[in-house]
Order: structure tokens, then sequence, then C-alpha cells
């Protein structure tokens, strides 16, 4: 699942190199460069949905819902994320872990695109993160996820920008969800300028993980039940 918002040239990249998938979701932000005519022309199967641009959360919420395949994975479109590194999160899916999330400080993780400010601003959010949520992860701020399908519902998503990356973590821990990092290798974005303001999203991710430690309980969705079948009508001579 891919959030997109004019990211033509990096496409041109990365499409080629979902090979081994089943199903490619981009939700666009009305991009203005070709964005959704260069997916189209690499990948004519890819399920396209556009809608105006309203943040990067809420495209990720609705392409998670759009999908109908058993495991997603997130994928930024700048390129920064390697699709080599699928088989290492799908490999702790089918081990049954629920929601796998990736590392850039795990043992063969690394950035080449966090600066001094970013990677010490991430540094002190996770530790608070592991503070009120009881947990050792290593990056909280770091969208190359995948998950279960089913596991989407359960985590009650509502951010619109790039805190949904921190509401994804918290609110696994809070729905009781199997959670593993895996280590990841970030490079630097490949084409164009990135949207992230790290002061304002830093922000608005404090405020994320404080906000949901006080929420109280998160309230799960009722199962999905298939109507049991009818029992066959009696007649007289039964």
């Amino acid at each position: 699942m891919i959030p997109t918002l004019n990211e033509a040239d990096n496409l041109r990249w990365l499409m080629p190199r979902l090979t081994a998938v089943d199903e490619i979701v981009i939700v666009d932000g009305q991009s203005t460069d070709g964005t959704v005519e260069v997916a189209l022309a690499i990948r004519p199967d890819a399920k396209i949905i556009v809608e105006p641009p309203a943040g990067k959360g809420a495209a990720m919420r609705t392409g998670m819902a759009a999908a109908t395949c058993d495991l997603i994975i997130m994928l930024d479109a700048d390129g920064s994320m390697d699709p080599a590194e699928f088989d290492s999160f799908l490999a702790l899916l089918c081990r049954g872990f629920d929601f796998v999330k990736g590392t850039r400080y795990g043992c063969g993780g690394g950035s080449d695109d966090l600066t001094g400010l970013r990677s010490l601003g991430n540094r002190m959010l996770t530790r608070l993160a592991n503070l009120l949520y009881g947990q050792h992860w290593s990056d909280l701020c770091y969208g190359y996820v995948a998950m279960r399908r089913d596991a989407v519902r359960r985590l009650c998503l509502r951010s619109t920008g790039f805190e949904i990356e921190t509401e994804m973590c918290v609110n696994a821990v809070r729905a009781g969800l199997r959670i593993a990092e895996v280590p990841s290798h970030e490079t630097e974005r490949r084409y164009g300028q990135s949207n992230l303001n790290t002061f304002r999203d830093g922000w608005r991710v404090l405020k994320t993980m404080v906000r949901l430690r006080f929420a109280g309980p998160l309230e799960q969705p009722e199962p999905d039940v298939a109507p049991a079948d009818p029992l066959p009508a009696l007649t007289s001579a039964e």
C-alpha cells in the first residue's frame, strides 16, 4: 500500500521492483506530475484511489481499507524503503506476529536520510513511547510496516498526518497485537522534496502518544461472524 503525492519520478524506480506482490494499492492525493499515469504504465493491475490530499495518515487509512490481501505492507513512495526487505517482514508475520515494524537502529539497519536533529528527536520520542507503553522499541517514527489485514480494524486508526506511524504502534499495543521489529535500511529520497516538517510533525507525534496513553481502553470492533445456515424446514412426515 503506497500513498502518493507527486511521486512520478520515484515510482519509475519503485514500481518495477514490486514484482512479487499480489496486489498494489496506491492512494494518490490528486498529483499533477503524472504519478497515476506512471504507476499504471508500469503496473496496469495496480488499484488506484484518487482523493483530495488530506495527509499521509488519511491516505494510509484509505489504502488499508481497500486492501484485500491477507498480509499488508505499507511503503513510502519516495524510494527510501527497499522492497527487497519484504521477505524479512513477511517471515515474521508467517511466524505468528500480527504487526511488524521496521527499525533503522537494529543490527543490519541504518539510514542515509536521517539528519542529526531528526535522529535525536526520534530517539527521544521512542524512549518516551517505551516508558509510556512498556515496550522496548528502537525506532518509533518509521513507516515501513507490515501487518495482517485482520489487524487493521483492531487498530482503530484516526490520524491524518505523519503521526499515523506512531498511532499504529501504540494502538497495536493497546489492542494486544503480537508485535515485532525487523532491521531496515533507509536510503535518501531519490527525487523531490519530503513533505515532512521536523518540528510540526514531531509535536503531532508527541501529542498522539500522550493522548492515547490516557485515552482509556481501545474499543475493539465486533468480530465478523458469518450467519449460521438456516435449519431445514421439517415436514409432517419427519
